[in-house]
């Protein structure tokens, strides 16, 4: 792995935050790295407040979107509220659906079945909404590139409101009102928000005109929370406040449905990591395995009894998904290693036979044991799918911008996109995408990078480091987990390995007249030997504590060893 130490601040810059905040160099260091210069920042970062949230009637078409629904209800139409199958679709319908029908009973909601519609608004369900007697359909997560869908809705009557954070292309579609913050002409000030916070947003500009206050939006914040976690948005500016206030929300007074996935886990304090690892997986396993409205439906659900069940229902889809997700993955590595591409720039492997729902979790695991942009494709219908992952600091989006002359859709991010093609391309389009990559990649980018934050003694990890740290929190993209680098360090000779054939390193580790702090290393039980050697080591780590019979002490959580 490369370890890349970030630059360090100048000493003039971090000796007055230190100085402003009564805080030592290394937290000043940590706060500059991360944007923060001067009192006020370091207060909106530690402190964060609902205030801090910008006026919603700041993004474009606001006003039209509000004026739209209003009218909606003024003229008894029926609504529908339509979003994705993955976490931030089903998150945004439960959270615009339930919202109106507080007030508002011809609700309906409308989740596309992943293998028969696909990605996006589909024309299946604009027909659904025009044998309902739709007048109006709002798209939460998707819709900024649905031209001929939004034109084929109009041509059946049915106006539609976009709510959208993905990037837009050259032309838009012609809805009623498009709210996404990436629309060049958007005055917008954060354009960082997920789906579910542009529907949040929307909901806040409606509460408004009702004179709802933030304070009384906040019990939607569990649903922004769990979009923002599962979708690897930033966690910096308005997505730090939704964060944070969500994850009150989540642990101190969330919906029904969150309580009861959250019951059938043990947990008891949710970080957004566990809202990653233990929330998000088992609400997209609902449209990965079945459909996306168990989702919707568990979310929205008031009885707790219901909800206990519906909880259960979507645990056995997730218990079926790891299954899947494990055998397809070993499967796509054979692959890999028979037909000898381990000298390619790209993985892209495919069989008609996996299953649609987890070819995204496998482009994960494949990218990282190879690291590398990655495709992984499946049969559907007639076409093929895949879904794309991509190693940090390389942009597949645009990759699959240079091949699509080879695709029939794409869409997606930076770092994951999701597309279809042919299969009479599948031949021409690896080719072309391997082509691509291999001519605009930085080689350096196909060695997994550790980023280190700053250079640490032994003797700087205390419990009041600790303390600061965990305020740092909630974590993710734009404020990662701090990294630490420490040099010379020795195991007390406790080292070992532990787990499932000893593919973890449990040690103590001290440097010369420090006292010794318990590490664990999770897979580098490879690097044991290295650990009991004479000679000394450094190590990259992180900052965690480990609580055993009640008791709470500090541990580092080891990243690499050289």
């Amino acid at each position: 792995m490369r370890w890349t130490i970030k630059p360090k601040p100048t000493q003039e810059s971090i000796d007055h935050l230190s100085k402003k905040l009564g805080v030592d160099d290394l937290v000043a260091q940590l706060l500059i790295q991360r944007g923060i210069t001067n009192y006020e920042e370091a207060k909106a970062f530690f402190r964060p407040e609902l205030s801090h949230l910008h006026y919603p009637f700041l993004m474009k078409d606001m006003h039209k979107a509000v004026e739209r629904i209003e009218q909606a209800i003024a003229n008894d139409e029926n609504i529908m509220v339509y979003g994705d199958y993955d976490v931030d679709g089903t998150t945004s319908v439960a959270l615009m659906s339930s919202y109106l029908m507080e007030t508002y009973p011809n609700v309906a909601t409308y989740i596309p079945d992943r293998y028969m519609e696909g990605y996006g608004i589909s024309f299946q369900g604009i027909d659904f909404a025009a044998d309902n007697d739709i007048g109006l359909m709002i798209a939460l997560d998707c819709g900024i590139k649905a031209i001929g869908q939004i034109k084929y809705a109009k041509e059946k009557g049915i106006d539609v409101i976009v709510c959208d954070h993905h990037r837009p292309g050259e032309i838009l579609p012609d809805a009623v009102a498009i709210l996404d913050p990436k629309q060049k002409d958007c005055k917008y000030p954060y354009k960082e928000l997920c789906g579910c916070g542009v529907g949040f947003k929307l909901i806040q500009a409606l509460g408004s005109k009702q004179g709802k206050t933030i304070e009384d939006l906040m019990l939607y914040l569990d649903l922004v929370a769990t979009a923002i976690a599962a979708d690897i948005v930033p966690i910096t500016g308005e997505n730090r406040v939704l964060a944070y206030y969500g994850l009150m929300v989540i642990n101190e007074n969330p919906r029904t449905g969150i309580k009861a996935l959250i019951d059938q886990t043990k947990k008891r304090e949710l970080t957004i990591t566990d809202v990653v690892f233990i929330v998000a997986p088992r609400i997209n396993a609902a449209g990965r395995m079945k459909h996306g409205q168990y989702a919707v439906t568990l979310l929205t659900e008031n009885d707790f009894e219901k909800a206990k069940h519906y909880a259960s229902e979507i645990e056995l889809f997730n218990t079926e998904r790891r299954s899947l997700d494990k055998e397809i993955t070993e499967a796509a590595l054979v692959q890999i290693q028979e037909n000898q591409e381990e000298d390619r720039f790209t993985s892209v492997v495919y069989n008609e036979n996996w299953h649609k729902g987890v070819i995204g979790i496998v482009a994960s695991r494949l990218t990282e044991t190879y690291y590398r942009p990655t495709l992984v494709f499946t049969k559907s219908g007639d076409k093929l799918a895949a879904s794309a992952r991509s190693v940090k600091g390389f942009d597949i989006y645009n990759a699959l911008e240079g091949c699509s002359d080879c695709l029939e859709q794409f869409g997606g991010h930076m770092y994951a996109a999701g597309l279809t093609l042919l299969e009479e391309q599948y031949e021409a389009f690896k080719n072309q995408f391997e082509k691509v990559v291999s001519e605009s990649i930085d080689p350096e980018l196909l060695k997994p990078e550790i980023s280190v934050d700053a250079k640490i003694e032994m003797n700087q990890i205390t419990p009041k480091l600790m303390r600061i740290l965990k305020q740092f929190a909630p974590f993710g993209p734009g404020n990662m987990t701090p990294i630490f680098m420490a040099e010379g360090l020795k195991d007390t000779g406790y080292a070992r390995g532990v787990g499932e054939g000893e593919k973890h390193l449990k040690c103590s580790l001290y440097q010369t007249g420090s006292n010794p702090i318990g590490g664990i290393g999770f897979n580098l039980g490879n690097k044991l030997e290295r650990v009991k050697g004479i000679k000394p080591f450094d190590a990259v780590f992180s900052l965690d504590e480990n609580e055993w019979n009640g008791t709470v002490t500090l541990q580092l959580k080891l990243r690499d060893i050289r």
